[in-house]
């Protein structure tokens, strides 16, 4: 890379041509392809060439969604795309709502700032040790308390945590863990933090595209009872970063966004029926993100972006069955989404972490690693709808392979 970038800013200017070509091929081969079956590190995803093309478009139109002078077309498509989508999260409230944001971080910081003005004093987070670490950067950002954790899969033990707070509390639940993919029991959590009277926020970053497939979808049961609910379409939505949204069950919830600056939403202008847009979200100056997901949404339809999800998380069982069956190779657990953890059965974990170096090193597979059980595991986070079964044995022989004997 550093040959082929030579002078960062030289005197003289290659041109376009010899600076596209020089610097996009050096980055393309000195990538990690997410289309490759066998680079399954991250919840990192292939994007739909159609979803690509929509992003070209926005990024030449290059309308500002903190304005709606600036963009009245994307402005329009965003209010409608995003009330769409949160109405397959609340889809028995009136007005539920979402706003755009750049990922999964950024909503539940949201979600936390909500839950704070709502409160009004600083509210106490409670999340399960397998939360996303965004939960307590928000915390420690928003000067809140450091999140108290409690095992959310176990009724009791959150019901006994709430019992010894005082004060507002929201309880941060996952549907689909980082490490493993887990959905957190939803149901369950949601009757004990309405005993409490405490709010919740959900994160479903990973697992919330389970809402189009008719065959998954009540893995989500209880998703609509939240105050506050994450989802990231740049994950098990295909769409390039970022595509992340906050969807809450009624639109004045949102109502602690609201902010002013004269020459962006004058009361005059708001008074006459223009929109405001400034209140959609903390940042100002933000790309039309939602053209790339309304044209997905457009192009595929439910059953489309069902058959994906589907495939998928097919493909994760047969991961699961591959090493289940193979008598080297130990499984953690079978998958809820496309998340695999399996290691060489008696490797340490020294050995383990050794195994996912060679590999990344040498440039044949990128896997993830998760600690579960007080185990060092290999994973992978499965996101091509096209892995084959083939694919899939050619990763456990590698891991096989670099398995010290």
């Amino acid at each position: 890379m550093r040959q082929s970038l030579g002078d960062v800013l030289p005197e003289h200017g290659t041109g376009a041509a010899t600076a596209l070509r020089t610097l996009v091929r050096a980055v393309a081969h000195g990538a990690a392809d997410p289309a490759d079956p066998l680079c399954a590190a991250h919840l990192h995803t292939p994007p739909l060439a159609l979803a690509v093309a929509a992003d070209l478009a926005a990024s030449a139109l290059n309308p500002s969604m903190d304005s709606w002078d600036q963009a009245p077309a994307a402005s329009e498509l965003e209010a409608q795309v995003t009330r769409a989508l949160a109405a397959e999260v609340y889809p028995r409230h009136t007005a539920p709502d979402a706003i755009v944001t750049t990922g999964g971080t950024e909503s539940n910081q949201l979600a936390l700032l909500l839950a704070r003005e709502r409160s009004g004093t600083p509210v106490q987070i409670v999340c399960d040790e397998s939360a996303h670490h965004s939960v307590g950067r928000a915390a420690w950002l928003l000067r809140l308390p450091r999140p108290v954790t409690a095992p959310l899969n176990d009724p009791a033990a959150l019901d006994d945590t709430l019992t010894r707070l005082h004060g507002p509390v929201l309880v941060v639940a996952t549907a689909g863990t980082t490490d493993t993919g887990r959905i957190d029991p939803l149901p369950a959590i949601a009757d004990t933090t309405d005993r409490h009277r405490a709010e919740l926020h959900i994160d479903a970053s990973y697992g919330g595209p389970l809402l189009f497939s008719a065959e998954r979808r009540h893995l989500l049961t209880g998703l609509e009872r939240a105050h506050s609910v994450t989802l990231d379409l740049h994950k098990l939505g295909w769409q390039p970063v970022a595509a992340g949204l906050l969807a809450v069950p009624d639109t004045t919830r949102l109502a602690p966004l609201d902010h002013t600056a004269e020459y962006l939403n004058a009361e005059d202008d708001t008074d006459a029926g223009l929109p405001d847009l400034l209140g959609r979200s903390l940042r100002t100056t933000r790309r039309p993100d939602i053209l790339k997901i309304a044209v997905t949404l457009k192009a595929l339809g439910r059953t489309g972006l069902a058959a994906l999800v589907d495939r998928t998380c097919a493909a994760a069982h047969d991961l699961a069955d591959l090493v289940d069956k193979h008598p080297r190779l130990e499984l953690y657990e079978r998958p809820t989404l496309s998340t695999v953890l399996f290691r060489p059965t008696g490797a340490s974990d020294e050995q383990t972490a050794e195994i996912r170096r060679t590999l990344l090193v040498q440039g044949r597979a990128v896997l993830g690693r998760a600690r579960a059980d007080g185990r060092l595991w290999l994973k992978a986070t499965l996101l091509n709808p096209h892995t084959t079964t083939g694919a899939l044995q050619t990763l456990t022989e590698l891991v096989e392979g670099s398995t010290p004997r």
